[in-house]
């Protein structure tokens, strides 16, 4: 995956001058979870989002977190090095508004970045800070990872830049949350060749099982949103049963649509899914999970 160009983003760290580095001490795992780590370790150098090292000042340690859908995720404590870097003063949008903006839209396309923040690159002077050790070595992110402190600023700058105008109109963006919003049912194509524009000269890429593309009620920032509804928590909708997230369910009732219909964005995401395998258009747009 290229990546985001460093011109565009570009993660750095800004260590305060004269701090001590820390290198944790070793934290013990089961066997189970060091098989987790084993494999997410291969997969993240597969990818080329970290690479091994030999001597780092910096060392922090992996920590397993369990996600919604039961699976295990691995992260770095980056505790002792976030203390060492300042924190960016760059203004988050406010989320209220972000919400009040998009109610009232006929059609809302979100939009999930394949390992968004991965396709940040960090400053190669800044690399070998964001050191972690593990059961099989040591290695240090190429790209931006989760955890680092101001990390969510320099996505939410950069997604300022990729979609620049149109944010507030067309878009919506809060981090890696983006929404594209159309007013009109008949907008929505002319709406999407917007977005894939700016996300291909910016080399983007979508995870196309995790878009939804034409939907007339989705689940951002916490909460619905739809063409009457100006946001409501998720939590005090009775009838989303067991956390049910609108935006990632497949089935055509969690969008508002009767039963038995299939929405517009199942079409589009199935067509998609195949053209991601065989079109080389596809492939400028999309990353298939499936390899």
């Amino acid at each position: 995956m290229p990546g985001i160009p460093r011109e565009v983003a570009e993660h750095s760290l800004e260590i305060r001058a004269g701090s001590k580095p820390v290198k944790q001490r070793l934290r013990r795992f089961d066997e189970e979870k060091r098989m987790i780590i084993g494999e997410e370790v291969h997969k993240l150098l597969t990818a080329g989002f970290i690479k091994e090292v030999h001597h780092p000042d910096w060392l922090a340690n992996p920590v397993l977190v369990k996600q919604k859908n039961g699976k295990m995720r691995m992260c770095v404590d980056y505790t002792s090095l976030n203390k060492a870097c300042p924190k960016v003063p760059f203004p988050l949008p406010c989320i209220d508004q972000i919400v009040d903006y998009t109610a009232g839209c006929e059609t809302l396309s979100f939009l999930d970045a394949f390992s968004g923040y991965h396709q940040i690159k960090m400053k190669e002077s800044d690399q070998l800070a964001t050191s972690f050790k593990t059961p099989f070595g040591m290695y240090c992110y190429v790209t931006m990872p989760f955890g680092l402190r101001n990390a969510g600023a320099t996505y939410q700058r950069c997604m300022l830049h990729v979609f620049g105008k149109h944010i507030g109109s067309t878009f919506e963006a809060y981090v890696d949350d983006i929404v594209v919003k159309s007013k009109r049912r008949g907008d929505l194509i002319q709406d999407l060749e917007i977005a894939f524009s700016c996300l291909r000269v910016n080399q983007i890429k979508l995870n196309p099982e995790k878009c939804v593309f034409g939907v007339p009620r989705g689940m951002l920032l916490g909460y619905i949103v739809s063409q009457r509804h100006r946001g409501q928590p998720r939590e005090s909708l009775g009838h989303h049963k067991n956390g049910a997230n609108p935006r990632h369910q497949g089935c055509a009732e969690s969008h508002g649509m009767p039963s038995g219909a299939e929405p517009f964005h199942l079409e589009i995401r199935r067509k998609g899914v195949t053209t991601v395998s065989t079109s080389k258009e596809g492939r400028a747009f999309f990353l298939d999970p499936r390899g």
